[in-house]
């Protein structure tokens, strides 16, 4: 016991790079857009008002934390405004489930339970882990249930073989001279059984054929199920939460999980079916010698119950070395450029390998814990058959058994023996499943901070772009101690072009981070058109308004593209990318000065462009960009230095594109430098966390006290008017 507890646990060293992710489950009163405001007013961050309830995992053997609980039929879509303005997540597509309870709902800071607050957890499998496994299969269940027909089918005859089988050696031994009788009887019981054996076979490849098929859309399902849920989630969880391990859940521990609910699943049946016909023709030939051998079974059940539950610790642990093993590899990979311009390569090598041992590391303490157990198991198989032998020649001798019925009751000794070490097997995957399955389960359970699709929709001709900030407060969750905005105040006219400056870290990216509503402010309002936007339905914020209108397109400094074609990016930005034409496309890309470069290239607009956009230049990744925000038709526009970094015929090129752009909507551009404001109506100086400066940009060159002057005067590429401006 003692040398299996010592297994169990994770290394010092393993511990600190494998924490278990265990978030929290708590309960919030769902919340009026009223009171929510009011709270923030007063600079109160709403997560403070969470109350917390029972944690997911707890130390005691069974765990009814989750309210009522059934499977969804199907991943939630997001569906068009109901008459009454708000939009409901009523469509479903096959999937497992999408969500969970609605009560549940992260921790205030997000984070997730530790190594040390999960440790004895793990030792037990708590009785909803074991249903919401089992109604992963609910969808397959017609095919399951087959499946489990078949099995039965298959079962039955393997274990008939035995009985049969001794009924030949009977035959054989007891028919003396008579060996025309022996030879028709041995004939017919031959094929007999070859009939058997024949319908066994083909009952075994049904139920393998069916598990196999079932497995795999249970997996599909899930993933689906999981995917939906992590894009569901707000910013601040990826903020918190490193992209590496979310795939790493996505992808092995969905495979894990699947495996214990089809195929191993499917073989611990045949094993339980198996060993309880084998006990009951043990006792049907002799119930003395059935009796004697089965002894040894009850240590070998208390055993496989400890062992289990210290399989499933370390399984657990492996999982999340894995995923940091996979979250390091995918960002080396992913920054593969600044890795080789920096020669880095050996020691991101040894960096992997070191995760990888961690890896390998506890997968040897699984190996030592498994052979054990299956040292154990497989003695006592052996020892039940030299029993049998033992016990049962005594009875042959005082002629209480026939040759036949030894033979079988050696034959179902055998089988059980297998079935035993089959049963093994399948606790052994079975606590893998549940160990990837809590891991799971943490983000099918997390609720957003706030809902995706539910808010107020403004109706087309109401929307004028009018932005303002008033009191806004707000920093990151990560950052609770560094606030980026106090007290901020900025009004945005409709139709109107904004430049907002600042020094680095002021919070530019933030302003725009905020309208987007990819945060919620700690206090104070952000409203367009008068409505605060936390009324507003997110999904409609930033994605479309009436047909092809969005409210929010983002031209980002570097253009985030995706490694698909040319055409594929540019349709990305309509809310229905299957329904836009070619012509749609063409005129986009002329509109940002992006056809003539595209029709070069030997494919077009079918051109590949690579991983985020890599085989394209920045002039060219950027018209891209705007392609894609002219084909939405923004009321709204979102600029973040999109003329910064390129040569004077690509910055050319870009600004002129973007003033098409630009025309008849409400413009916020993010910038340092003075050659992209220059047109702008106002400009807002940002500083101490709050608007320092605001007005016409020569206006604020002609201060010289001011902060906007000096952080031109930095510029060393300003012209010679400007320049004579400044003097």
């Amino acid at each position: 016991m003692r040398l299996l507890f010592r297994m169990s646990r994770c290394s010092h060293g393993v511990s600190k790079l494998t924490q278990p992710r265990m978030l929290w489950l708590e309960h919030r009163m769902t919340l009026s857009a009223g009171p929510r405001r009011k709270r923030q007013s007063t600079g109160v961050k709403s997560s403070a008002h969470l109350t917390p309830a029972f944690p997911l995992c707890s130390p005691g053997p069974f765990m009814f934390v989750l309210p009522s609980y059934s499977p969804l039929r199907g991943l939630s879509i997001l569906c068009p405004h109901t008459p009454a303005g708000r939009a409901r997540t009523v469509l479903h597509t096959p999937v497992a489930f999408a969500s969970s309870s609605a009560d549940s709902t992260p921790t205030p800071a997000g984070r997730v339970k530790t190594q040390t607050d999960t440790e004895s957890d793990q030792t037990t499998v708590p009785l909803e882990d074991v249903n919401r496994i089992l109604k992963l299969a609910h969808p397959e269940r017609w095919k399951l249930g087959a499946a489990f027909g078949f099995l039965t089918v298959s079962s039955a005859v393997t274990m008939s073989a035995p009985f049969l089988l001794g009924k030949v050696i009977d035959t054989i031994y007891t028919a003396g001279a008579d060996t025309e009788t022996m030879t028709a009887s041995l004939t017919s019981l031959c094929i007999m059984l070859t009939g058997v054996f024949l319908c066994g076979g083909a009952a075994n490849a049904a139920r393998v054929y069916l598990m196999q098929t079932s497995g795999q859309q249970i997996v599909r399902n899930l993933r689906a199920s999981v995917f939906s849920s992590i894009l569901r989630q707000e910013v601040a969880f990826f903020d918190r939460n490193r992209t590496g391990e979310l795939i790493n859940r996505l992808s092995a521990d969905t495979a894990v999980v699947g495996r214990s609910i089809t195929d191993n699943l499917s073989d611990g049946l045949r094993a339980v079916a198996q060993a309880a016909a084998g006990v009951s023709m043990m006792f049907y030939v002799s119930p003395s010698l059935a009796s004697f051998v089965l002894l040894i079974v009850p240590p070998l059940a208390g055993l496989a119950v400890v062992y289990g539950r210290y399989l499933r610790s370390i399984s657990k642990c492996t999982q999340d070395a894995l995923a940091q093993a996979t979250q390091l590899a995918e960002e080396r990979i992913s920054n593969m450029r600044t890795v080789r311009a920096f020669g880095k390569e050996l020691s991101e090598v040894n960096a992997y390998a070191q995760k990888t041992d961690e890896v390998l590391s506890l997968a040897r303490k699984e190996a030592v814990l498994r052979a054990g157990f299956f040292g154990v198991t497989g003695l006592s198989g052996n020892i039940m058959i030299l029993s049998v032998l033992y016990k049962g020649g005594l009875l042959m001798a005082n002629q209480h058994m026939t040759v036949g019925e030894l033979s079988a009751f050696l034959m179902y000794t055998f089988w059980v023996g297998i079935s035993i070490a089959g049963l093994s097997s399948f606790y052994s995957e079975l606590m893998k499943g549940f160990g990837a399955g809590s891991r799971l389960w943490e983000l099918l359970d997390r609720k957003p901070e706030f809902p995706l699709n539910e808010g107020l929709m403004l109706p087309e001709d109401q929307l004028k772009g009018r932005l303002e900030f008033s009191d806004v407060s707000f920093s990151y969750p990560t950052r609770n101690d560094a606030p980026i905005f106090q007290n901020l105040s900025l009004l945005v006219p409709a139709g109107t072009v904004m430049a907002v400056v600042g020094p680095s870290g002021s919070g530019k990216s933030t302003l725009v981070s905020l309208l987007l509503r990819l945060y919620d402010t700690d206090a104070g309002v952000i409203t367009i058109d008068g409505h605060d936007i936390r009324d507003l339905n997110p999904y409609w914020l930033r994605s479309h308004i009436g047909n092809l209108k969005t409210v929010f397109p983002f031209v980002f400094q570097e253009p985030v593209l995706f490694s698909c074609s040319i055409r594929d990016n540019i349709a990305y930005g309509a809310v229905d990318p299957d329904a836009v034409t070619t012509e749609e496309i063409y005129r986009a890309a002329r509109a940002a000065n992006a056809f003539n470069f595209v029709k070069a290239f030997p494919n077009g607009f079918n051109t590949l462009v690579g991983e985020k956009g890599v085989l394209l230049s920045g002039g060219q990744k950027q018209r891209i960009a705007i392609a894609r925000a002219l084909l939405k038709n923004p009321k709204i526009l979102l600029l973040d230095e999109a003329t910064s970094a390129l040569d004077a015929e690509n910055e050319f090129l870009v600004q002129e594109a973007l003033e098409r752009l630009m025309e008849g909507r409400t413009v916020v551009i993010i910038a340092h430098r003075l050659s992209t404001i220059q047109n702008a109506n106002a400009v807002a100086v940002l500083d101490q966390r709050r608007i320092a400066e605001c007005g016409q940009h020569t206006e604020l060159l002609g201060n010289r006290q001011g902060l906007f002057r000096k952080l031109m005067e930095k510029q060393a590429f300003l012209q010679d008017e400007q320049k004579l401006a400044l003097r």
